[in-house]
C-alpha cells in the first residue's frame, strides 16, 4: 500500500497576526478624517458647516455657540447691517493677480480674515485652540487667543503655526491679570486685546434653559496656578464666574495702568462709539475693534459694521481699526474692509469649521473665506486690499 505524503510543513515564517489595537486605532483615524474630509470638500460656504456642526453638537455647546443676549436682536442686526451698504464695482481693472496680505500690528499675514476670541473651543473638538492655532497660521491667518481657552495659553503658543494675540478679561485681583500679561509676553504673543464691553455678562436666555456648563474634568486652562482665586468649577455658571470674577469697576483711567504693565500693542476690544474710539487713541491705544460681542452682550445695540465707518473716521490714521460681528461671506469682508477697517475677525464661522473637521474644518473656513475675498476683490475691480477704499460702497438704506 503506498505510504500517504507527509502534510506539507509550514513556513518558519513569522506566524499571521491579527491586526493590533493600535493598528485598528490608525485605520479608524484615517477612515474618520476620510470622512470629515469629504464633509468639509462638500461644504461650499460658511453656512453648510454651521449646518453639519448643528447637526454634532450636542444642543446646549451649539446654542453656546450660536445664541445671543435676550431676544437676540443686536445678534440679528449684525448679520442684516450688511445689507445697508452695496458694493460699487470697478471694470477695466486688471485683476489677473489678486493680493490679500494685510499687515495687522506689525504681523503680515496674507489672509484679511482673522481669528476672534472665543471660549471653550474643547467642546467643538478635542484638541481646541491647539488645532485652531495650527489652522489660522496655516491658512495665512492670526489668532486672537481667549483668556477663557480650555487649553493654556502657553500650549497654544507652542503649537502655533503663525501670529497670536492675547485677549484679556481683566479681573478683580489685579495680580490674576499681571500674571496673565506677563505669560503672554513670556509666550511670544504679538498684542493684548483687552475686552472693554463685559463689566457683566449679558443675559443669555439659551444658557440659562440648557443649564449650559463645562463639562467634568473640562476647565478654563489658563487658571491651573490660580484655582482657588479664579477657578470655574466652584461657580454654577459662566454670569456667575463672570459676576463674581471680572473686575466691573474698569475705566479709561486702567488703560494708562495696562500700559505701565506691558511692552505689548494694545487694542480695546469693543468699541462702537466714535468718541470711545476718539479717547482710545487718546489713551495710547494701538488698534480699535468695533464689536458688540457678537450680539452676546447689550441687546438691542448697533451693528458691528454699521458703527465701523464713524469709528474708522474717528481714528483716521492714528491706530489700527478692525471689526467683528456677522462676517459669513467675502463681499461682506470687502465692505468692511471698504468701510475702514484694516482686517475683520470671525468668531463662529472658526468653531463650525473646528466642529466638523478640527485642524482641517478650521482651515475649510478661512481658505472659503480668503477665496471669496480674492473673488470679490476681483469682481468690484480691486487688486488688492488697499484698493478697497470707501468709494467702493454706497449706503442702501
Amino acid at each position: 500500500m503506498p505510504r500517504r505524503a507527509a502534510p506539507a510543513r509550514k513556513s518558519p515564517s513569522a506566524p499571521r497576526r491579527s491586526p493590533s489595537r493600535n493598528g485598528n486605532a490608525r485605520n479608524a483615524e484615517r477612515s474618520t478624517g476620510s470622512a470629515a474630509s469629504k464633509l468639509l470638500d462638500g461644504c461650499l460656504n460658511v453656512a453648510d458647516l454651521e449646518v453639519l456642526a448643528k447637526r454634532k453638537l450636542p444642543r446646549a455647546t451649539y446654542d453656546y455657540y450660536a445664541g445671543g443676549a435676550e431676544d437676540e436682536r443686536t445678534l440679528a442686526r449684525n448679520r442684516a447691517g450688511f445689507e445697508r451698504y452695496a458694493l460699487l464695482h470697478r471694470v477695466l481693472v486688471n485683476v489677473e493677480r489678486v493680493d490679500t496680505s494685510a499687515s495687522v500690528l506689525g504681523s503680515a499675514v496674507t489672509n484679511p480674515v482673522l481669528v476672534a476670541p472665543t471660549a471653550y473651543q474643547r467642546l467643538a473638538d478635542d484638541r481646541g485652540e491647539i488645532a485652531t492655532a495650527r489652522a489660522a497660521g496655516e491658512a495665512g491667518s492670526l489668532m486672537t487667543v481667549s483668556t477663557l481657552a480650555t487649553r493654556s495659553l502657553e500650549e497654544v503658543a507652542a503649537a502655533a503655526t503663525g501670529p497670536l494675540w492675547f485677549q484679556l478679561y481683566v479681573y478683580r485681583d489685579r495680580a490674576v491679570t499681571e500674571r496673565l500679561i506677563a505669560r503672554a509676553e513670556a509666550a511670544g504673543y504679538r498684542a493684548l486685546v483687552v475686552t472693554v464691553d463685559t463689566p457683566l455678562l449679558g443675559r443669555r436666555e439659551r444658557d440659562h434653559r440648557n443649564g449650559f456648563a463645562l463639562p467634568r474634568g473640562m476647565t478654563i486652562a489658563n487658571f491651573t496656578e490660580d484655582a482657588d482665586r479664579a477657578g470655574f468649577e466652584r461657580y454654577g455658571s459662566l454670569a456667575a464666574y463672570a459676576s463674581a470674577q471680572l473686575d466691573p469697576s474698569l475705566t479709561w483711567e486702567s488703560i494708562e495702568w495696562f500700559r505701565k504693565r506691558t511692552r505689548l500693542p494694545i487694542v480695546l476690544k469693543g468699541i462702537v462709539r466714535a468718541d470711545d474710539a476718539r479717547r482710545a487713541v487718546d489713551c495710547g491705544a494701538d488698534g480699535v475693534w468695533v464689536s458688540n460681542h457678537g450680539g452676546r452682550q447689550l441687546d438691542g445695540c448697533e451693528a458691528s459694521v454699521l458703527a465701523l465707518p464713524a469709528v474708522a473716521e474717528a481714528v483716521g490714521s492714528a491706530a489700527e481699526v478692525y471689526v467683528d460681528g456677522g462676517i459669513r461671506r467675502g463681499s461682506e469682508v470687502v465692505k468692511a474692509l471698504a468701510l475702514g477697517a484694516r482686517a475683520v475677525f470671525v468668531g463662529r464661522p472658526i468653531l463650525w469649521g473646528l466642529a466638523v473637521g478640527g485642524e482641517r474644518g478650521v482651515r475649510r473656513v478661512l481658505d472659503l473665506l480668503r477665496e471669496e475675498v480674492a473673488l470679490s476683490l476681483a469682481l468690484a475691480g480691486c487688486a488688492d486690499l488697499r484698493s478697497a477704499d470707501r468709494s467702493l460702497v454706497v449706503s442702501c438704506a
